[in-house]
């Protein structure tokens, strides 16, 4: 048991260090916690309790530890199933439940208030009553379980957490509830001891999804520390001011090119548009060196009213013509108004379309595409490139690392710069790639965090904006 204990502890500090802000983790904390408590318990009875009468032959003392026994025993078989449906609840909210959100915590406690009260205190042999709690824990285990399998994951990355979730967390809860509640119900007592097997595996998984996919956060808040280190060279005024010029006096010299070029053939409707396109990039180079504080202070948000779906089209359309060998499609559904900074988040997925653009060497497929999922909004840049190994996907983010050619033309702070951006929304930057297979980037933003209103919830009518 003493496997168990620190296996469980472990992982609730874990979760609850990984984003203490987070209702979710500090919620699943709780499980692991209240499981741990068991284990404590069988600790303090087994090794601890024994070892001080032996030794110290002290009443007090043992009466002390025989009461910490109890509690943890009763923190465990009275927390589980409170703790699971509480995470249960949180990690796929239902709509219905949100008007009693804050009440709710109280009103499930209910049962084990009942149970303290009025059924027997703790004994060794018949710690809780388990004929009675069975009616209310197995239930609460139930409904958790259920909730938890019919939420949907929304796209890739956190379809793969969810089902590391499913196995690291419902198969030990599962087979604790039956070991703990259902079968000592019916009379077969210290099932308990079975538990050991489930509960390994369960960490197991946790530790394979942890540093695979990540879980709930916690290896994004492993990569966000690494990174965040590092990026005081992306958020420095100069480093950041280099990018914003590279990328801008790159578009400013081809559209130059163009305009010349076409000012002899006398042309002058392109040329009016692509010096509206030259204008646009200079105001926006003006507005980052507005942004950049002195020494190397961070990039400080601006956020506007924007509605996503038009400025995304707009971010997009001066690299078709830049890329005229790329074939480019997009699907942007209107209506979309969120508070974002304009500047910083068309820089970033600027950045991650010349990226994309780059790697297929100006000669392949782009698809910019906008989807909605109950809690996110997603932008998903998807191209046909010759994709990048699993090495080559995990260094994306660091600063100044780049598989590009070019010398001192390409600094390695595109993707670094967009996952900061994303980072001060309150969103993501996630990266799909393989060899021969292309990448797909994808810009998670959190509804609430950028206060995202569809015009529909004002009028019925919307629209969709898709284009080839």
């Amino acid at each position: 048991m003493l496997f168990v204990l620190i296996a469980l502890w472990g992982i609730a500090l874990i979760l609850m260090l990984s984003d203490p802000r987070s209702v979710v983790s500090r919620r699943l904390s709780g499980v692991p916690f209240t499981g741990g408590a068991g284990a404590m318990s069988v600790v303090l009875d087994e090794r601890i309790i024994p070892f001080v009468s032996h030794h110290y032959m002290n009443e007090t003392a043992d009466q002390l530890l025989y009461m910490l026994q109890a509690f943890c025993s009763l923190l465990s078989y009275y927390g589980l199933p409170y703790t699971f449906l509480l995470f249960a609840l949180a990690y796929r909210p239902i709509e219905r439940l949100q008007p009693y959100e804050r009440v709710l915590p109280l009103l499930l406690f209910i049962p084990i208030a009942a149970c303290l009260l009025f059924t027997p205190g703790y004994t060794e042999t018949y710690p809780i009553t388990f004929t009675v709690v069975v009616w209310w824990a197995v239930p609460y285990v139930a409904v958790g379980a259920v909730n938890i399998l019919l939420k949907n994951p929304g796209y890739l990355a956190q379809a793969r957490r969810h089902w590391i979730v499913c196995t690291s967390v419902l198969t030990p809860v599962l087979f604790s509830a039956t070991m703990n509640y259902v079968l000592p119900s019916l009379g077969f007592l210290r099932m308990w001891v079975y538990n050991t097997w489930f509960v390994g595996i369960g960490a197991l998984v946790f530790v394979i999804g942890l540093f695979t996919y990540g879980f709930l956060g916690v290896r994004v808040f492993i990569d966000r520390r690494r990174l965040d280190s590092t990026l005081r060279a992306v958020t420095s005024g100069t480093a950041i001011l280099n990018h914003a010029i590279k990328n801008d006096v790159g578009k400013m010299r081809l559209f130059g090119e163009k305009m010349r070029a076409y000012a002899v053939s006398t042309n002058q409707e392109e040329l009016l548009a692509d010096a509206e396109t030259m204008l646009r990039t200079t105001r926006h180079i003006q507005e980052m060196i507005g942004r950049v504080h002195h020494g190397t202070e961070d990039l400080a948000l601006k956020p506007t009213q924007e509605e996503l779906g038009e400025l995304l089209l707009m971010t997009l359309e001066p690299y078709k013509l830049i890329a005229e060998g790329v074939h480019f499609t997009s699907s942007l559904p209107d209506g979309w108004s969120c508070m974002i900074d304009r500047a910083q988040v068309t820089e970033a997925l600027g950045n991650v379309i010349s990226n994309a653009i780059e790697a297929m060497d100006g000669k392949g497929a782009l698809s910019l595409t906008m989807k909605e999922t109950k809690r996110d909004i997603m932008i998903e840049v998807r191209d046909t490139g010759p994709g990048m190994d699993r090495t080559q996907t995990a260094k994306a983010f660091e600063p100044f690392y780049t598989t590009k050619r070019g010398g001192n033309t390409n600094f390695g702070l595109g993707l670094p710069y967009a996952y900061h951006v994303m980072r001060k929304h309150g969103g993501s930057l996630h990266i799909q790639s393989r060899l021969g297979a292309g990448t797909l980037v994808s810009m998670i933003f959190k509804k609430k965090a950028i206060q995202a209103r569809h015009v529909s919830e004002l009028n019925p009518a919307s629209g969709h904006k898709e284009s080839e």
